[in-house]
């Protein structure tokens, strides 16, 4: 097309003749843009349109002497011969669409089985948390209970701390595993991603090593995300320590901050990713680098190139989850010898970026007389919690069934002051006996608990913005911090 505008306009385009191959018998200025058209004016040219189905290829060109006499019958000769380079051309240009198209198949087709590989691992990793935090609960529960009832620095003081620390490692797997499969609660706000990185820098330097030069190159303008900040440092210490551990004595981490906008065209030849503007966070480094085999099982759980004890195979994987689970999307680039580069993509949001809550270590608070009702259906669990509450100076009722939890309640009226209560049971879940147990007693607060993912909960309704809740397995001083906050 563009030939046709600017190359033989007048002697092709215009003058009504380019249905059939016109001679040029002088040279026209219009012909400044032809290739050979300098040439038209020693001799005679043959010239024709190169089109097929609508398509225009180009224009075929022929000089023929002065003395030779160019007739209709060698027009239209030379007409058709314009006609089937075009034809070949075409054809040329269908095959390599269809080659392009069949690839973009291919790549898309590729793209939607990996994606539902990942899918069916995560549901998997999530339908074992449940009975795996329940667990957790019970063995960090009573370790803790019993560490309590130990002097400091005695023999069985360091053994109960040693299943403590295994118990904890677990639950952090637990966690990992729920990230993955984008199922752990989480409490995102508005941040700035500059900023939640900028406070990282410090603590990812002394990950990574003094060997490592770690890198920040941060983008000019805000980056409002709405994210849970405690995500932000999981994504960023499992990349850094990833490139950290592909990088044999020194090297160079960098971290990088930016704006990507992704348009329609670019959405469609990648599965997943949805147009618009999005921050961009990228962790590169100079290490070994992956093959294309690796890097297509990168972001599977437990798949890992490290050492045996150097890892759980989870790093990335938490990453893919975490992403995910906040609507965005990854890109992997790497190749082996020249290092790798994650790049990240959050979706931009609109908002005002919240500041982040100060932190203090507190003690562990104590119960001052309350009655708490503990409706839990593992008995293990129950009978875990209530000594808890016993210990930190509350008085406790518990029952493995919201239909004795309910008469309970009747029982002591007015007496109740807390309802703990996990959110799904046999014969009604706990919101169901929250509401139940609030029509006897109004002033009644409760603390919803669970192990379930966070799909699970949210569809209860205990995620909902002011409703307290304790995700299992907790820590004797997470349970104690989160009655008091219910009670309060």
């Amino acid at each position: 097309s563009d030939l046709e505008k600017s190359v033989l306009p007048s002697c092709c385009a215009i003058s009504g003749k380019s249905d059939g191959a016109l001679l040029i018998d002088h040279q026209d200025p219009s012909c400044s843009g032809c290739p050979v058209g300098r040439s038209c004016g020693a001799g005679q040219s043959l010239c024709a349109r190169m089109e097929n189905s609508g398509l225009t290829f180009g224009y075929l060109l022929v000089s023929v002497a002065w003395d030779f006499a160019v007739d209709e019958e060698e027009q239209d000769l030379f007409n058709e011969m314009a006609d089937d380079f075009a034809y070949a051309l075409n054809m040329i240009r269908m095959e390599k669409e269809s080659e392009a198209s069949e690839r973009r198949a291919s790549s898309l087709e590729e793209q939607l089985h990996q994606a539902q590989k990942m899918e069916s691992i995560g549901r998997l990793a999530g339908g074992v948390a449940h009975d795996y935090n329940n667990m957790l609960s019970v063995i960090i529960g009573y370790a803790e209970l019993t560490q309590g009832k130990i002097e400091a620095g005695e023999p069985m003081d360091n053994e109960i701390g040693e299943i403590l620390n295994a118990a904890r490692r677990s639950a952090e797997i637990t966690r990992q595993l729920l990230a993955f499969a984008r199922k752990q609660p989480i409490s995102p706000r508005i941040l700035d991603l500059n900023d939640t990185v900028e406070q990282m820098l410090k603590m990812l330097r002394k990950l990574i090593g003094e060997e490592i030069d770690l890198e920040w190159i941060p983008c000019t303008r805000p980056l409002p995300v709405n994210m849970d900040p405690v995500q932000v440092n999981q994504v960023l210490a499992n990349l850094c320590v990833n490139s950290r551990d592909s990088i044999d004595g020194a090297g160079r981490i960098t971290i990088e901050t930016g704006i990507k906008n992704f348009d329609e065209d670019y959405c469609a030849d990648h599965h997943g990713f949805v147009p618009g503007d999005y921050a961009m966070l990228a962790v590169s480094d100079d290490g070994c680098g992956m093959d294309r085999e690796i890097l297509d099982k990168a972001f599977e759980p437990f798949f890992t190139t490290k050492d045996l004890h150097r890892g759980t195979g989870l790093g990335l994987a938490t990453v893919y989850g975490i992403v995910s689970q906040n609507e965005g999307f990854i890109n992997a680039y790497s190749e082996p010898g020249r290092g790798t580069t994650l790049r990240l993509y959050l979706k931009l949001r609109a908002g005002d970026i919240t500041d982040a809550p100060l932190e203090a270590e507190t003690e562990i608070e104590q119960g001052r007389g309350e009655t708490v009702l503990v409706v839990e259906d593992e008995p293990e669990i129950m009978r875990m919690t209530l000594l808890i509450l016993e210990t930190l100076g509350y008085r406790v009722m518990g029952t493995t069934s919201p239909g004795e939890a309910i008469s309970l309640a009747e029982e002591h009226a007015d007496e109740i002051d807390l309802l703990v209560t996990d959110v799904v049971m046999p014969e009604m879940n706990g919101k169901q006996l929250s509401a139940r147990l609030q029509s006897l007693h109004p002033a009644l607060k409760t603390l919803f608990m669970s192990g379930y993912t966070a799909d699970v909960i949210a569809h209860h309704g205990v995620l909902d913005k002011g409703v307290h809740f304790i995700q299992k397995p907790f820590s004797r001083k997470e349970l104690a911090s989160k009655v008091r906050e219910a009670l309060a």
